[in-house]
């Protein structure tokens, strides 16, 4: 029997998409507001270089979940703002290592924050407990169907 407890038109797919846009809506506000001159598409990108500096574009990929083309476009504008720059492996000319400029450096803290601030209007109300339940049936869901 399907585990299914959900009525059509009440997919997890709908449920988290329209969690994860207001989410993302709310925070490109935030970043328009403090005037940093970037999408939310570049922040996810920065964000994973803010983790691991130095990643290759394959990897940003992986870990944003977009194809190459939408990474090539998304470095090639942070490398116009000036936030990363591109570097050929030493070990294969033909991978670009992305690593944070200086100003991309600097933007962190302030970018972080921004996301942590929405973060918390958005679990406003939330209790912990479930927050943590949530996260785990997320992961089982998307390791499911990995």
């Amino acid at each position: 029997m399907p585990n299914n407890q959900f009525r059509k038109g009440e997919l997890y797919s709908f449920i988290t998409g329209k969690a994860s846009t207001a989410i993302a809506r709310r925070l490109q506000r935030k970043i328009n507001a403090r005037g940093l001159n970037l999408t939310i598409e570049q922040w996810s990108v920065l964000y994973q270089l803010w983790k691991k500096d130095g990643l290759s574009q394959q990897e940003l990929c992986n870990a944003t979940f977009r194809d190459k083309p939408s990474i090539t476009r998304l470095v090639d504008n942070l490398e116009k703002l000036n936030m990363v720059k591109r570097v050929a492996s030493e070990n294969d000319r033909r991978i670009n290592r992305i690593y944070l400029t200086k100003q991309g450096q600097k933007i962190e803290e302030q970018a972080m924050a921004m996301a942590e601030e929405t973060l918390n209007e958005a679990l406003k109300g939330v209790p912990t407990e479930q927050i943590e339940v949530c996260k785990q049936v997320l992961q089982i869901v998307y390791d499911n169907l990995r």
